[in-house]
């Protein structure tokens, strides 16, 4: 069964077509992605883009195919590109569906040919298969393959030089090249006996449309080694490999393994989903749990991590933590998640987690006050879904009491605890909580002091760790009598009467009364600082001014400050990042706010499950195919923007799918928070 299918119509609409994209995975951070016509309109874009450990970080090495089928000497072209003033080629294109299931795969028709192409990604290797499956053909053909390299950073671009090494060298049906010293040679090979013609030439000026608009250089120089024909007629299976190393079994061989390898996992899907009763629900939570498993990877250096988002982002501690519980335990990967937790947990230094870890993990950078509060937050969720105590008890709990030391006692940053229990972050230079986006070095979001939402975290921090030491008989530090500190100081602190709801920064004496997302943790939260009066306050606070079809607006549209688009240039599109833009991945936790605010939990869950299915029904076959986007426009019609593929957008509605099954429709009277102290 087909996940996401864009029909005719939608193909051969030039404009829409080039905004639909899709994107495979490998497991160890490398990708391939492009557009529905495979015509490129980033710089991200490759059909293989490899994460090296030598030299580090994502490279883009085989940028594009130019795949032909020849016949009765006239040529249609598969693929396409963009030059300045004008597509190449000419003619209409001949895209005829573009489907996704177990892989992106693309159907063409013309004058009697019907040609399906397919792409996968082979896990953990740096090696992408492209089949080609002759569904029909009146006379025999030809299938004229021209690859264009990069081997380039995937931030940077390539221009024609003279460095390059152009000579090619036979392999098993097929050919290799070493394009530069320093860097793994490209070899494509073939299933099938291929002619090769050599003809080693750079190609000038591919436009990529999507950089010019975000005001990037756009223009690339790639380099083509020549040509490889097939011969082809109906009933013809070629398969094309792209890889950094020469195959060692067959391609047949290595596509049906991958393919069984793909199945295995979409039955596993399958099995999670079974419990939801809507033939939607259950279609929606596959879709999702599958978009989940492409950020679980296996760094260079062999660390379990998640990669916060593709194309453009890395390896993330606060994405990683924020994403974790949606992406493993409640997607049936438990295993994946608890090493996760562990080896995040190794790195802990002073208190702090690493905010971003660097290509070679040689230069990770400490430089968030979130981070560490959230591996609280991640390992209550484990031991929701899991049960796993021991694991708490022998591994992780160390590094939380070594946190919490660090925080109590002051750490980088400025970060420390106040003689009122309530957490300390920053200085008017720094951007260490999630709202970070700077303007020419100045953060656009002015959020040192004492954030809400860190202070929210803070608690619920505090208290697991306090119930957690009960339970273990860990009795070193004891805070029975810093949580009701903590949790007058926040009511006192944020709360704002006249209105009912939480200000967003206390600094110098004054709160800044900004309507933001970041006090939806004050509810959502296990443990929340507040009494369950004041729960619904919050909640509806938040749900009029900053829901949106596609997540939580950033700012209140009431504020002056307040940024509907996000448009332009960096520095404009930073100016809006976080002063208005809508982000997928508050969903989560403004649900479980909604739902633990609400008097009546059906009627709550019946207003979040129609929000999430019209949600993923409008989005999922649209921008990233398949994919939850990273941010969205705050202003209707909420364009998707960022990257087309986000950990926490995707972790944050499958969380919120499981939590809508999982409560019950009627519960009894709540305590006046999760956990009273």
């Amino acid at each position: 069964m087909k996940r996401f299918a864009i029909d005719d119509h939608s193909c051969s609409n030039l404009e829409k077509a080039l905004t639909l994209e899709w994107l495979d995975t490998n497991g160890l951070g490398g990708y391939a992605s492009s557009t529905i016509l495979s015509c490129n309109t980033r710089k991200y874009h490759g059909l293989l883009v490899a994460n090296l450990r030598m030299p580090k970080g994502r490279h883009v090495l085989l940028s594009w195919m130019e795949d032909a089928v020849v016949l009765r000497e006239k040529e249609f072209f598969l693929s396409c590109c963009q030059y300045p003033g004008f597509f190449f080629p000419r003619e209409k294109q001949i895209l005829k569906e573009f489907s996704l299931d177990y892989c992106p795969s693309f159907t063409y028709e013309a004058d009697g040919m019907r040609i399906r192409k397919a792409i996968m990604m082979i896990h953990e290797e740096d090696r992408v298969l492209i089949r080609y499956e002759v569904q029909d053909c009146q006379t025999p053909g030809l299938l004229r393959l021209r690859p264009f390299i990069a081997f380039r950073g995937y931030h940077a671009l390539t221009k024609e030089n003279v460095f390059l090494q152009t000579e090619t060298f036979p392999a098993e049906k097929g050919f290799r090249l070493r394009p530069y010293d320093g860097m793994p040679p490209f070899v494509l090979q073939t299933n099938t006996e291929a002619k090769f013609l050599p003809s080693p030439l750079w190609h000038n000026n591919f436009e990529y449309k999507q950089e010019e608009k975000r005001g990037f250089d756009w223009h690339e120089d790639l380099f083509c080694p020549g040509a490889l024909e097939i011969p082809m007629e109906k009933g013809s299976v070629v398969i094309i490999s792209a890889s950094t190393d020469v195959s060692r079994e067959t391609l047949e061989e290595t596509w049906m393994k991958e393919k069984t390898r793909r199945m295995r996992d979409a039955s596993r899907d399958e099995k999670i989903a079974e419990k939801f009763e809507h033939e939607e629900d259950r279609l929606n939570v596959r879709n999702l749990i599958a978009s989940g498993r492409q950020f679980l990877i296996s760094s260079p250096t062999g660390r379990p991590a998640i990669i916060a988002g593709y194309h453009w982002f890395g390896d993330w501690g606060r994405d990683t933590l924020i994403s974790l519980p949606g992406i493993t335990f409640l997607s049936g990967r438990s295993e994946e998640g608890v090493a996760i937790l562990n080896s995040l947990g190794a790195y802990e230094k002073d208190g702090l987690l690493p905010n971003y870890f660097s290509d070679d993990e040689t230069d990770n950078a400490y430089n968030t006050v979130d981070t560490s509060l959230w591996y609280f937050w991640a390992i209550q969720q484990m031991l929701k879904y899991t049960g796993d105590i021991d694991v708490i008890r022998d591994q992780l709990w160390p590094v939380m009491k070594r946190i919490l030391k660090g925080y109590m006692d002051g750490t980088a940053f400025n970060i420390h605890m106040g003689e009122n229990g309530l957490l300390h972050a920053g200085d008017k230079d720094t951007h260490i909580t999630w709202m970070d986006a700077t303007v020419k070095g100045t953060p656009v979001t002015a959020r040192w002091g004492y954030p809400v939402e860190i202070n929210a975290l803070w608690y619920n921090a505090v208290c697991v760790a306090e119930e957690l030491g009960k339970l273990f008989d860990d009795r070193e530090h004891s805070f029975r009598d810093l949580i009701p500190r903590i949790r007058k100081s926040f009511v006192d602190t944020f709360w704002i009467e006249k209105e009912a709801y939480l200000g967003d920064v206390f600094r110098d004496g004054i709160l800044d009364g900004a309507v933001r997302p970041n006090q939806i943790l004050a509810v959502s939260l296990p443990y929340s600082p507040l009494d369950a009066d004041k729960w619904k306050g919050v909640v509806d606070k938040v749900k009029k001014h900053l829901l949106t079809p596609v997540g939580l607006r950033t700012l209140s549209p009431e504020d002056k400050n307040y940024k509907g688009r996000y448009e332009g240039d960096g520095l404009t599109r930073d100016a809006a990042y976080h002063q208005g833009t809508a982000w997928p991945w508050l969903i989560g936790q403004f649900g479980e706010a909604y739902i633990r605010a609400a008097e009546d939990k059906r009627a709550a869950k019946t207003f979040l499950r129609d929000y999430m299915r019209t949600f993923i029904r409008q989005h999922m076959p649209e921008a990233g195919i398949g994919c939850i986007s990273e941010i969205f426009d705050g202003d209707a019609p909420h364009r998707p923007n960022g990257c087309i593929s986000q950990a926490w957008s995707a972790a944050g509605l499958i969380s919120l799918y499981m939590l809508l099954h999982d409560t019950p429709d009627t519960s009894p009277a709540v305590k006046a928070s999760r956990g009273n102290h």
